[in-house]
């Protein structure tokens, strides 16, 4: 899968590193949320919910997808691209999903509404070297590489696993899968109601194929942007207590309305907090911590404290092998 393009670094799965991704790429209106379980209840909160994202153990498994692979030469409605390169799959999934979404809560923004444009009548696999080659979309997703504070040389014994991102995502009455390891998007078919009704079993059908104690998995949902969400509709309610204090209505009817605009505000408070808490992590995920490690292990070296705190761990690795 490995192309001459530049290195994509592998980044953590978690929905304040996904978040800040999709805003850095210019990505205006939605956001990333993680989702526990595939309960129908674990959806509701987050609606509407505009694509998922599943993470899983990669396993060869060439076997038959269980929906109909759409080929590339038949394919008019989906964006979809090869994963040419390694390491690249969850922000392909991002953006995959980001590609195929027609909903007024999202704005693509010049970056990817200008891939988009460019990569319009390009193959699947065109479109998937566009993607790896593009020098701001791996430069963004660089930016959230793990600080190596020691470098290997990748000769351990024990292999590390390989993990996997695909999306789902509801095109015109249909459910797809989009997995850039295929040959094309993977179509289940046409649902009623709620496109999520349909997903899950999708999603569990996959979960069920693995043993019993298999625990790697990880969905995320990209949603619109609860904060935004939130402000609209404090600024609609604000707009009803000012029309009925011009009305001359003081009959009290707007109770019930103050109550809707105090919940609202609490919970931008909260996003509020949680973009913070975002922001702070990420920072702490992008620093450089090696110079400070190497000034504390010289003042430890300097004051004669470095020997016997390498002696005192010595002795209690010892001690838990014993």
């Amino acid at each position: 899968m490995g192309t001459s393009a530049g290195e994509w670094c592998v980044i953590e799965s978690d929905p304040g590193v996904f978040t800040s991704l999709i805003k850095d790429f210019g990505v205006q209106g939605v956001e990333v949320e993680e989702i526990c379980t595939l309960e129908k209840e674990s959806f509701e909160s987050l609606k509407p919910v505009h694509g998922l994202i599943f993470l899983f153990k990669y396993v060869n498994d060439q076997g038959q997808p269980d929906g109909t692979l759409i080929d590339d030469a038949m394919n008019t409605k989906v964006f979809f691209a090869r994963q040419v390169i390694n390491n690249a799959c969850a922000t392909q999934a991002i953006i995959s999903i980001l590609l195929n979404t027609k909903h007024e809560d999202l704005t693509l923004g010049g970056t990817l509404q200008d891939f988009k444009d460019f990569t319009q009548s390009f193959d699947s696999n065109m479109k998937g070297l566009a993607l790896s080659n593009s020098d701001l979309i791996r430069e963004v997703h660089n930016s959230f590489s793990r600080q190596q504070i020691v470098e290997y040389d990748g000769s351990s014994e024990k292999s590390e696993e390989a993990y996997h991102f695909i999306g789902y995502v509801p095109i015109d009455g249909k459910l797809y899968e989009l997995d850039g390891l295929k040959s094309g998007p993977i179509d289940h078919g046409a649902f009623k109601g709620d496109w999520l009704d349909a997903a899950r079993p999708v999603i569990q059908k996959r979960i069920s194929k693995y043993a019993s104690g298999e625990i790697h998995f990880n969905l995320l949902a990209i949603v619109t942007d609860r904060q935004m969400m939130y402000e609209k509709q404090l600024e609609k309610l604000n707009e009803l207590v000012e029309s009925s204090m011009d009305t001359g209505d003081d009959s009290g009817s707007s109770n019930p309305l103050e109550e809707e605009m105090k919940d609202l505000r609490l919970k931008i408070e909260r996003e509020t907090q949680k973009k913070r808490k975002y922001k702070q992590e990420n920072l702490r995920r992008k620093h450089n911590y090696f110079p400070f490690i190497v000034e504390m292990l010289r003042v430890l070296a300097k004051e004669g404290k470095l020997v016997p705190l390498i002696e005192e761990a010595k002795s209690k690795q010892s001690s838990n092998k014993a």
